[in-house]
């Protein structure tokens, strides 16, 4: 029971931190949907139990790697141009058309909130490709060097020099990503709610924040990781 109240603190911790991932997921939800604000999550957590398997199966391996004098250089230049370029993509194009784009905001709410908190998507304008929503939150989740030095960390902190059992691991590391995912679909969710909600006007500032955003965050990831 320690062990699993210890990794839902940590998966807490992780899910309260404001990084890409964040903007990513609610910018997808709120612009396109839940399933596709959830496809970005799958990606997400596809990467986050591979580098909890790598980490916890070859603990000794990674950290051979990321002492490598070069390795946070590449890794963050490559995840920094990765963010970037999804920050500028998102912010030079537009949102796709919203399903309330032209009702008063009273309809709006009468009308389209009781869908809101359902979980389907009920307008499927303009579906974008699952694959490369789950692509995005993939490769942003697995170019980020915090998503690296994290599980390593956490990995060389609580197992390593200890009598982890393979058992002990699983509850350890699935209540920190039950944590973590949980937290994430719930934020997903609400997008979604409050996409029924917003004007297009609203939708257009929250995408360029968005995108805004990401580009700063490979930018700060560059600048860290090649002068500092």
């Amino acid at each position: 029971m320690d062990l699993l109240i210890k990794g839902i603190f940590l998966g807490l911790t992780l899910s309260i931190l404001v990084g890409p991932i964040v903007f990513a997921l609610l910018q997808t939800a709120i612009e396109r949907g839940f399933r596709a604000g959830m496809m970005v999550g799958f990606g997400v957590w596809v990467s986050d139990i591979l580098y909890i398997m790598i980490a916890y199966f070859g603990v000794s391996y990674i950290a051979a790697i990321t002492e490598y004098e070069g390795f946070e250089a590449i890794l963050g230049t490559v995840g920094g141009l990765v963010l970037i370029g999804f920050g500028l993509s998102t912010l030079f194009t537009k949102p796709p058309p919203m399903p309330n784009a032209h009702k008063p905001a009273e309809d709006i709410i009468d009308e389209q909130l009781p869908e809101a908190l359902d979980f389907d998507d009920d307008d499927g304008i303009n579906r974008p490709s699952y694959f490369s929503l789950w692509l995005k939150g993939f490769l942003i989740n697995t170019l980020n060097p915090f998503t690296v030095f994290f599980w390593t960390g956490v990995t060389g902190t609580m197992v390593a020099g200890q009598d982890f059992t393979n058992q002990d691991a699983l509850v350890f590391f699935g209540g920190i990503f039950a944590t973590v995912m949980l937290i994430d679909i719930l934020k997903i969710w609400l997008a979604k709610a409050v996409r029924h909600l917003l004007k297009p006007n609203a939708v257009l500032i929250l995408r360029r924040v968005s995108g805004v955003a990401l580009a700063l965050f490979g930018v700060v990831l560059m600048v860290r990781v090649l002068w500092f």
